[in-house]
């Protein structure tokens, strides 16, 4: 028997249709929201919507308005909006038992297994799991301490551009100084060394490796290089906030030769680009680099659950007993949603096809960028893309970036963006996206571009 209906049935059949937007409903709701909600709240601002409903890669308002849905949640939506094989399993698992702590139960047991299975070759069959709290950020929480457990040491070594979370272990490691500047001080000895971005570098690819490998290695090895009792590096294999920046070949292995040479654990935060948005399981996978400890979460809970999760390699699981902690490292109905999305993805062999429309959605950006110097840049591996915009002096033009994304939402796809100057067009849709939804949602965003870059000229 197949494991829930093929892509092509799980979508809203008219996508998309859009009236003016944001409609009434939208804009009542939204109102309501300013007038008793935190003013943390953010999304809302670039797109004034307020949602009633999903299906697949297509979403509705409360309106009616049906989009193409391009940005899954910020990767979490991996097999879709309210995908049926996997809502099959938490109905049946909520109708029975939610939480548990710690304590064994099948489907605890079951998703680290699965995990195991899919996990990168050195991990696979040698791996210890532990869930934490309902976070990405709790899980790099997880590694920090994990790497400090078994060190002894303080320090951490992260990179320029990286974005790890919102606590305050992982907000140390994140490298936006306004994001976290009010919260200070925060974890003491995080040195951040340069991420590899060719095209911001100004240097060949080669080149660019060469200088971020060489500034890891003397933070690390040089007597003078400021890092006293180093705990770890921590790494992103492709940057995601940062802008989709998707490292050039030689780096991802240069620093796991770093870290094995000066005895730290490597940490590789796949939240955003694991579980299967690349094309393969995990993002490192490309570069065959296997780390010691790996963070996962986003779209580990399946359909949006929230669920964080920590893999390690079973040499560093030296904790006793009560060592690390969380109330949610038992929601169930989370882990057995989890497992049917990696079934799901198994089933109808969603890598392969994360690859091949990956590579189209890239091409469709390219050949738009022909003819548009504004469009400086597309990267990215999968159904993870960026697409970098510059004015006419070759700088981050992020005016850009919120005009194709304005433009997208009234034509009926739901964008969004990332980098440091919030420059870039993300595209990280569920794999679920048929190619007939991609050619749609392309023929919008290429509008869009064309669009916006011309009216942007003239100003």
């Amino acid at each position: 028997m197949a494991r829930g209906p093929p892509i092509t049935e799980l979508h809203y059949d008219e996508a998309p249709s859009v009236d003016s937007v944001p409609g009434p409903k939208s804009r009542e709701l939204i109102r309501r929201q300013e007038n008793i909600d935190s003013s943390a709240v953010a999304y809302p601002e670039d797109i004034p919507i307020a949602f009633d409903s999903g299906k697949g890669a297509t979403v509705r308002d409360v309106d009616g308005n049906t989009f193409i849905d391009m940005f899954a949640g910020i990767g979490v939506l991996n097999v879709g909006h309210s995908n049926p094989y996997v809502l099959e399993a938490v109905h049946e698992q909520a109708d029975k038992f939610v939480h548990t702590v710690d304590f064994p139960t099948e489907a605890r047991l079951e998703l680290i297994e699965k995990l195991d299975e899919i996990a990168p070759e050195g991990l696979r069959g040698n791996m210890r799991t532990v869930f934490g709290g309902p976070t990405g950020s709790d899980a790099v929480e997880a590694a920090i301490k994990l790497s400090k457990y078994n060190t002894d040491g303080t320090g951490l070594v992260a990179f320029r551009g990286a974005y790890h979370g919102a606590t305050s272990g992982a907000m140390s490691v994140t490298s936006n100084k306004k994001f976290k500047e009010a919260y200070t001080p925060l974890l003491p000895d995080v040195v951040h060394a340069p991420y590899p971005h060719p095209f911001r570098d100004g240097k060949s690819p080669q080149e660019s490796v060469d200088h971020a490998l060489e500034e890891v290695q003397q933070i690390l090895e040089d007597p003078y290089g400021g890092l006293a009792n180093p705990a770890g590096i921590i790494v992103e294999p492709i940057q995601g906030e940062g802008g989709v920046v998707t490292p050039p070949e030689g780096f991802l292995k240069g620093v796991r030769d770093i870290a094995t040479d000066n005895d730290v654990p490597l940490v590789f935060d796949e939240i955003q680009c694991g579980l299967g948005r690349t094309g393969e399981w995990w993002a490192s996978e490309w570069d065959g680099v296997t780390p010691d400890i790996m963070t996962t979460a986003k779209a580990l809970g399946g359909v949006g659950f929230p669920l964080s999760a920590t893999m390690y390699h079973e040499d560093l699981d030296t904790w006793g007993s009560g060592d690390h902690a969380g109330t949610y490292r038992g929601h169930v109905v989370g882990m057995r949603a989890g497992t049917r999305a990696i079934e799901y993805i198994q089933e109808h062999d969603l890598l392969a096809h994360a690859r091949e429309l990956g590579e189209y959605l890239r091409d469709r950006l390219r050949e738009a960028g022909e003819s548009n110097p504004q469009l400086a840049e597309v990267r990215g591996r999968g159904l993870f893309v960026g697409a970098e915009f510059v004015d006419a002096d070759g700088n981050p033009d992020g005016d850009v970036a919120d005009a194709i994304q304005d433009y997208c939402f009234e034509h009926g796809v739901l964008v969004w963006k990332a980098g440091r100057h919030g420059n870039v067009l993300r595209l990280l849709p569920p794999l679920v996206l048929t190619h007939d939804l991609a050619e749609t949602a392309m023929d919008v965003i290429v509008d869009a571009v064309e669009q916006t870059t011309t009216a942007t000229a003239t100003r």
